[in-house]
C-alpha cells in the first residue's frame, strides 16, 4: 500500500484506509482459523478416510453433472438474455439471479415442493418416467444446478453483451446459418466469459450444502457430498472436519487464482498484440497465376441488382452486373441503413431485393448471397487469415481442403498470401482490409457491400488498397456498393455515384457528372467546392440567408438551385476591387489551412454565405492574411455554376 501511495504521489485517506484494512482482516481471519487449527500431521489420514474419499468422489460427480446441465441450459439462456429483446426480459433476468440471493435451504424447500413426491412435477416424473429426485444422487445434481447455473448465465451474458454484433452479422453475410455463427464465431469469441462462468459454476456446485441437504438428504454414498461430510464430521471429529474444510478452501482458491486477470474480461477487454505498421511488407497487390480449381467471381455467374427500399431510406436501385456504385452523403443520410437493408439486418428499412433472376427478399441474411465488408473488416480474431477467408465457403458446405485452396488463391490474388497463417492482430490495417476483401469475394457473393473500407487506413496504405479494389472489382460478376466519404474513392472506384440525404436519393449519376454538377451542398463541399443553396432570380441566385450571386445562364426565376464555385475561382483583396467582378463581398478571415502547396482560406461575411478561397502562400504573405483580418472577396459571374435542384 505504501508503494502504491508513493506511485500516485498521495497517501490514502485514513478514514478510507482503516475500514478497508479492517475488511481485509475480517475476511482473512476465518481462513487463518482453518490454517491454524488444521492438524497437519493427520491431514493425509483425514483426507484418505473412506468416508471422505467417498464424499469427494460423489462431490466431483455431482459438480461435473451440474456443470454439464448448466452449460446445456445456461448458455442458450445467456444468449437469449444478451441478444433477443422480448417482453418480460427483466423478470426473466431476476428469476436467473434469484438463486444467488435466495437462502439455500429455501431453495431446497422450493425444489422439494416442485420435484418432490408430492410436488408439482414429482408425481408425474415418478409415474411417467420412473424418476424420483429426492434422496437420490440425481436430486443432488438438480440442487447443485439450481444454485450454480446463475453464475454461468450472468458471466456469459456480460461477455455476450461486450461482443459487438458486427462479427456475427459478417459471418451471416458470408453464408453461415445462425447456429453455425453461434458455435464458430460467438462462442469462441466469448470463451473468456464462458470459461469464467463455467469455473465459478463448478466451484459453487462443489460447495453446495443447504439446497442439497434439504432436497436430496444426507445419505452416505448417495447424496452425502463433501460439504455435508464436513457438517457431520463437526459433530464427531472436528479435526477431520477442519482438514476436509481445508481441502474445499484450497479448491476454491485454486479456481480464483486460475481466473485472476485471465478469464474475467469481455472480448473487448483483451489486450491485442502489437499491430505491425504498413510499410515494405505491405506493397500494392500484384496478381499471381490463378489456381484453376478456385472459383472466380466472374466465372460463377453475373447478377443484376434491383432493389425497392422503403422505411428510413427510400429509393429504387437498379444496376447491371459488374457495376460499382459509390454511396455518399452526410452522416445520418441513410447510407449504412441502405446496406443493412440489403443485407436484411435492420428493422429501420426494408428492401425488396432481386439478384439476377432470384427474389431474395424473404430469405434470411445467410441465404441472400450478399457479402458485407465492415469499416474495420471484422476479421474473426480467433481464426487465421486463411481460415477467415475460407469461412464463407465452409459455411456453404464446400469441403475443407477445397475451401482452403480457393481461400489461398484469393489471398495470393490480393497480395497477402504470405500472411495466410497470421491472426488478425498480427496484420497491418491494409493487410487486414485485403484479407477481409478476399474473404468476401471468396464466398462467391452476388452482391458486395463495403462500408467505408478504407476510412481507417493511412494515405499510403489507402492508395495500395484502392489499387487492389480497382483491380479485382473489375472482374466481379455482381454489383458492388461502397459507402465512402472520400471523393477520390468515389471517382476512382465507382461507375456511378449515389448521393443520399435524409434517406432520399438526391443524385445517381456517373462520377464525372456528379463532379461537374453536384446536386447536394454536402457533395460539393466534399469535392472541395463552395456550395450555396438559394432560389434563382433573373440576375442569378438569391441566397437563403440573404445576398445574391450574379451568374450567367441562371435557371428560370423561382427555381431552387445550388451555386457551385471552385475555391481557386475566389479572389481575395485587402481593398474593395474595381473592374469586372460582378460579385464582391466584404468579410473577415476565420481560418487558414494548408492544402498541399496552397492555402485554403475560410472567409465569413454578413452579406454572403461563408466561402473558401484557395491561394498561394506568396499571395497570403503579400496580403498579410491572418485570422481576423478584414478582406474583400470577388467571384466572376462566368466562374459560378448554377445547378437546379
Amino acid at each position: 500500500m505504501k508503494r502504491a501511495a508513493r506511485a500516485s504521489g498521495t497517501r490514502p485517506p485514513l478514514a478510507l484506509a482503516l475500514p478497508a484494512l479492517l475488511a481485509v482482516a475480517f475476511l482473512t481471519l476465518p481462513l487463518l482459523g482453518i490454517l491454524v487449527r488444521t492438524e497437519w500431521g493427520e491431514l493425509v489420514d483425514h483426507l484418505r478416510s473412506p468416508g471422505t474419499v467417498q464424499a469427494l468422489k460423489l462431490s466431483l460427480l455431482v459438480s461435473f453433472w451440474a456443470l454439464g446441465l448448466s452449460l446445456l441450459l445456461g448458455v442458450p439462456l445467456a444468449w437469449l438474455l444478451a441478444r433477443v429483446p422480448f417482453p418480460g426480459k427483466a423478470l426473466v433476468r431476476s428469476l436467473v439471479l434469484l438463486p444467488m440471493v435466495l437462502p439455500p435451504t429455501v431453495g431446497g424447500v422450493a425444489l422439494l415442493l416442485a420435484f418432490g413426491r408430492r410436488g408439482l412435477l414429482g408425481p408425474w416424473l415418478d409415474r411417467t418416467l420412473g424418476i424420483t429426485l429426492p434422496f437420490h444422487t440425481s436430486g443432488a445434481v438438480v440442487a447443485a444446478t439450481f444454485v450454480a447455473m446463475p453464475f454461468l448465465v450472468i458471466s456469459l451474458e456480460g461477455a455476450l453483451g461486450g461482443l459487438r454484433p458486427r462479427y456475427e452479422e459478417t459471418a451471416a453475410s458470408l453464408g453461415a446459418s445462425p447456429v453455425r455463427v453461434f458455435f464458430t464465431v460467438t462462442l469462441p469469441m466469448v470463451a473468456p466469459g464462458l470459461v469464467a462462468g463455467a469455473a465459478l459454476t463448478w466451484a459453487r456446485a462443489l460447495g453446495e450444502f443447504g439446497a442439497t441437504i434439504t432436497f436430496a438428504g444426507n445419505l452416505p454414498g448417495t447424496t452425502q457430498t463433501l460439504p455435508l461430510q464436513v457438517y457431520l464430521l463437526l459433530q464427531e471429529e472436528p479435526e477431520a472436519a477442519t482438514s476436509v474444510s481445508l481441502l474445499l478452501l484450497a479448491i476454491a482458491m485454486g479456481v480464483l487464482i486460475a481466473l485472476r486477470g485471465r478469464w474475467t474480461g469481455t472480448p473487448s477487454d483483451r489486450r491485442p498484440r502489437p499491430t505491425p505498421e504498413a510499410g515494405p511488407e505491405d506493397p500494392p497487390a500484384v496478381p499471381v497465376p490463378k489456381d484453376p480449381s478456385a472459383p472466380a467471381a466472374s466465372e460463377a455467374g453475373r447478377w443484376a441488382l434491383h432493389a425497392e427500399v422503403t422505411g428510413f431510406t427510400r429509393l429504387t436501385l437498379d444496376a447491371d452486373p459488374g457495376t460499382t456504385i459509390a454511396v455518399v452523403g452526410p452522416n445520418g443520410a441513410g447510407k449504412t441503413t441502405l446496406l443493412r437493408a440489403l443485407l436484411g439486418l435492420t428493422p429501420r428499412a426494408h428492401a425488396d431485393l432481386r439478384l439476377g433472376d432470384e427474389d431474395v427478399t424473404a430469405l434470411p441474411p445467410h441465404r441472400r448471397h450478399v457479402a458485407w465488408v465492415p469499416q474495420d473488416g471484422a476479421l474473426f480474431p480467433h481464426l487465421s487469415a486463411l481460415a477467415n477467408t475460407a469461412y464463407g465457403l465452409r459455411a456453404q458446405g464446400v469441403p475443407r481442403a477445397e475451401a482452403r485452396r480457393a481461400a489461398r488463391t484469393w489471398l495470393d490474388l490480393l497480395g497477402v498470401g504470405h500472411l495466410a497463417h497470421r491472426r488478425p492482430t498480427q496484420l497491418s490495417g491494409g493487410q487486414a482490409q485485403r484479407v477481409a476483401l478476399a474473404r468476401a469475394l471468396a464466398a462467391r457473393p452476388r452482391l458486395l457491400v463495403l462500408d467505408e473500407p478504407l476510412a481507417a487506413l493511412d494515405q499510403t496504405t489507402r492508395a495500395h488498397v484502392r489499387h487492389t479494389l480497382r483491380t479485382h472489382l473489375g472482374a466481379f460478376g455482381g454489383v458492388c456498393l461502397i459507402v465512402t466519404h472520400d471523393p477520390v474513392e468515389a471517382v476512382s472506384l465507382a461507375d456511378r455515384v449515389l448521393v443520399l440525404d435524409e434517406g432520399l436519393a438526391l443524385q445517381d449519376a456517373a462520377p464525372a457528372e456528379v463532379t461537374r454538377h453536384p446536386r447536394s451542398p454536402w457533395v460539393a463541399r466534399m469535392l472541395g467546392r463552395n456550395a450555396w443553396p438559394g432560389t434563382a432570380t433573373p440576375e442569378g441566385l438569391a441566397f437563403e440567408g440573404g445576398g445574391t450571386l450574379v451568374a450567367t445562364d441562371p435557371p428560370p426565376p423561382g427555381t431552387p438551385a445550388l451555386a457551385i464555385v471552385a475555391p481557386d475561382a475566389v479572389s481575395v483583396h485587402r481593398e474593395k476591387p474595381a473592374g469586372s467582378p460582378r460579385n464582391v463581398w466584404p468579410g473577415a478571415v476565420r481560418e487558414i489551412v494548408a492544402s498541399g502547396s496552397r492555402l485554403r482560406v475560410l472567409i465569413t461575411s454578413d452579406r454572403a454565405p461563408d466561402l473558401v478561397a484557395e491561394i498561394t502562400p506568396q499571395s497570403a504573405a503579400e496580403l498579410g492574411l491572418a485570422e481576423g483580418v478584414s478582406v474583400w472577396t470577388s467571384v466572376k459571374a462566368t466562374e459560378a455554376t448554377i445547378v437546379p435542384l
